[in-house]
């Protein structure tokens, strides 16, 4: 695909500066960029490479100057960026149907415009709507429902019951609706709880590879509409994920927790059961969530802290052993005190 950079703006509402009519074939990142492609620059830190850059013409914020390149001025580089990849590498249209080396089950539903591969099994009550794709290996249990538009890539297991809404990308080996881990008596008897309830996962959500979503004691674990949760996630039964939350890779959330709208979790933090995170409150990687977090605060640490007092907290610790050797110093000094004026009372 080749466009000038000006058909390029007029699809994004963007506005050149320089040469117009210049093409671009090809997105690619600042360091690799050449003739013939477009690159961005959404982060101020590599705008020091905007000058030593190869690229045709470069996605920049208003008020960036770069004297003698061609620049295309858009509000937010990087989004603008991910509409191009979607416009230049558009996704293959699939060939609706179900593979002969497909299962499915006597009273299962499948929309004729679905995409069923080899290797998949709709059991019986499932429901697969009009467009939704199920790559090889997909298993979809018992009254089960996957949502118009839905790719479900390979190896992806639904258990009975498992709600998926439109539009919805899970990607290969993710598990949903597998047994919530409660047992009574733990550590003695270990007797396990019937995981009765089920998953819900509503539209627009993307969840990462190999990231398992446990079904409901009772009730529903429900991840809201256009939330995105990363690789390598647990999260347990009953938990409420909301709407728009990003949960990056290896988090795991304890049960009926309660993530508002808008929450932000970062790499590899763990969140007990049973407390509330509210709405567009951050957690930073490797965090260890102990309680409630307030909405729109921002918390590091294990044991979590507010985060100002988390870096006051770790801007201490490289200075740990000199504060020691002081203290210790201190000590010795005190208690030659307390000697000397032993002596003087006696």
């Amino acid at each position: 695909m080749k466009k000038t950079l000006n058909e390029i703006a007029a699809f994004l509402g963007g506005e050149v500066i320089g040469d117009g009519d210049v093409l671009v074939e090809r997105i690619r990142g600042i360091d690799d960029a050449g003739a013939g492609d477009l690159t961005f620059v959404a982060n101020r830190k590599y705008r020091k490479k905007l000058a030593t850059t190869g690229a045709a013409a470069i996605l920049v914020t208003p008020g960036t100057p770069c004297p003698g390149k061609n620049l295309l001025v858009v509000q937010d580089p990087y989004v603008a960026m991910g509409r191009l990849l979607n416009l230049f590498h558009p996704e293959e249209e699939e060939t609706a149907g179900v593979h002969r080396d497909a299962r499915v089950e006597t009273g299962a539903d499948v929309s004729a415009t679905a995409v069923v591969y080899p290797g998949v099994h709709v059991c019986r009550g499932a429901k697969v709507e009009a467009g939704a794709v199920l790559y090889p290996g997909v298993f979809v249990g018992r009254d089960c429902v996957v949502g118009e538009a839905s790719v479900l890539y390979p190896r992806v297991t639904l258990y009975r019951r498992s709600l998926i809404g439109r539009r919805v990308v899970l990607h290969a080996g993710v598990v949903v609706g597998s047994d919530g881990f409660g047992f009574a008596n733990p550590g003695r008897q270990n007797i396990k709880i019937p995981q009765t309830g089920y998953v819900q996962i509503d539209d627009d959500v993307e969840i990462g590879a190999n990231t398992t979503i446990d079904r409901g004691t009772l009730g529903r674990t429900w991840i809201q509409r256009g939330a995105k949760i990363d690789n390598l996630v647990q999260i347990a039964h009953n938990v409420v994920v909301g709407e728009c939350a990003i949960i990056v890779a290896q988090v795991g959330i304890s049960g009926s927790t309660r993530l508002g709208a808008g929450v932000v979790v970062g790499g590899q933090a763990g969140i007990v059961g049973h407390i509330e995170i509210g709405a567009h409150a951050m957690v930073a990687a490797r965090s260890g969530v102990h309680k409630d977090i307030p909405p729109n605060q921002i918390v590091a640490g294990t044991p979590h802290l507010p985060h100002r007092e988390w870096l006051k907290m770790e801007a201490c610790l490289p200075k740990l052993p000199e504060m020691r050797a002081a203290i210790v110093a201190l000590e010795r000094r005190v208690a030659e005190l307390e000697k000397e004026s032993e002596k003087k009372t006696v």
